[in-house]
């Protein structure tokens, strides 16, 4: 798939943010300045980015605790989603969830993330299901891991969105372990992708470290499900860079995987190809790097001098059957 210089150095800008914003959360939860724990994007920046692209903004998402790069590019803030992980009253939750779960927002289509892997699946159905029954051209998608793609409900969906045709995208984050458990101790097959043979959809594995292959497959499967021809599986294979969370040290991950991986690193992997095929000059991706630094910069100072929620309103926005 062909891209406009624009576009791509839009995908690269995009994937910047991420890591930038990233690394600074870290560095602030480090220091004791944050509020519960965090969890790192490292090596997931093309999946979220390039998926999230390939999305119209009238279709819906729902992203994950990996999926950072997908809020921004959905129209998330720096500031909202900082002011959410300090838990403040300015951010996404107004306080609610001091963390990058829970960061919905149906005005701009997302749908917060639901912790319990993968429960966002069959939401996720219903909202595809509502737009084939009011026969809009929308599609939604959402993503889940390679630990979380063995769960019954996963077949569930699976098996119904193909047999009612749903306009219905998931991505597996394939990123090598759920949790501290392998995906060698997770399932005999290799190829998650594979699956959806067995239900009578396309499967398609891609390369999750390279941002215009992530958003060439999911634009295929968004042009697809648009035209009611159903859904589709993509297996997007990274590594988890760091541990599970925050305190998660992940020494349980060989150093010598973790290395081959930091060879295929995305954000860098990008840029060097921006150079090598004369979009950009490094001053210019230099730029693009000073912007985001100054953007997360400004996310944090607007997250620390925001107020925390007013303790009379911890009952608003609570519902019960």
């Amino acid at each position: 798939m062909a891209h406009s210089a624009a576009r791509r150095l839009d995908l690269y800008y995009w994937m910047r943010l991420t890591r930038v914003f990233d690394e600074r959360m870290l560095a602030v939860w480090k220091q004791g300045r944050g509020v519960g724990s965090t969890f790192s994007q490292r090596g997931h920046e093309a999946i979220g980015v390039g998926a999230a692209y390939a999305l119209a903004p009238e279709d819906v998402v729902a992203p994950m605790h990996r999926d950072l790069g997908c809020y921004l590019v959905r129209g998330l803030s720096p500031r909202r989603i900082f002011a959410s992980l300090l838990g403040r009253a300015t951010g996404v939750s107004a306080g609610r969830d001091a963390n990058l779960h829970g960061m919905g927002d149906l005005d701009l289509n997302i749908i917060g993330f639901i912790s319990h892997l993968p429960q966002s699946l069959p939401v996720t159905l219903g909202v595809a299901m509502a737009f084939r029954y009011r026969d809009e051209r929308r599609v939604a998608l959402t993503f889940f891991g390679d630990g979380s793609s063995h769960a019954g409900v996963v077949h569930e969906v699976l098996n119904m969105a193909a047999l009612w045709q749903a306009p219905l995208v998931m991505v597996v984050e394939n990123n090598q372990y759920a949790y501290s458990t392998p995906l060698h101790q997770q399932m005999r097959v290799t190829n998650i992708a594979g699956r959806a043979a067995a239900y009578g959809i396309p499967g398609v594995a891609v390369d999750g470290n390279d941002v215009e292959a992530v958003y060439a497959a999911v634009t295929e499967a968004v042009d697809r499900a648009r035209m009611g021809d159903g859904p589709t599986l993509i297996e997007a294979a990274t590594m988890r860079m760091l541990g599970h969370a925050i305190h998660d040290g992940a020494e349980y991950v060989p150093r010598d995987l973790l290395a081959a991986w930091e060879a295929k690193d995305p954000v860098r992997r990008y840029e060097t190809r921006l150079l090598d095929d004369g979009i950009a000059d490094q001053a210019e991706l230099d730029e693009i790097g000073r912007r985001c630094e100054i953007e997360v910069e400004d996310a944090i100072a607007f997250a620390e001098t925001s107020p925390w929620p007013d303790p009379a309103t911890v009952t608003h926005g609570v519902y019960a059957g």
